[in-house]
């Protein structure tokens, strides 16, 4: 069973994966109706990183009043911010 490891930004959830191309972990945020990514040597960066991704594509969510949730379920995932 292989193991995903996950991390929450201001409510919402990511999948963090490693590329060891770049030796860099790579996050993606779950359940936005686009993709809002980002990268970081280690934890706190990637803690960063993220913050910075979600809230650049809230920002353009909202400004083109657009929902940045998804509204329905994929493979489980509820699209709704983890509260």
């Amino acid at each position: 069973m292989k193991m995903i490891n996950t991390m929450i930004i201001d409510s919402y959830q990511a999948v963090i994966t490693f590329d060891p191309d770049i030796q860099m972990f790579r996050g993606e945020f779950l359940g936005l109706n686009g993709g809002a990514d980002f990268y970081g040597k280690d934890v706190e960066s990637l803690q960063h990183e993220g913050k910075i991704s979600l809230k650049v594509f809230l920002d353009a969510c909202a400004e083109d009043d657009i929902e940045p949730a998804l509204s329905h379920s994929v493979d489980g995932i509820d699209g709704k911010p983890v509260v």
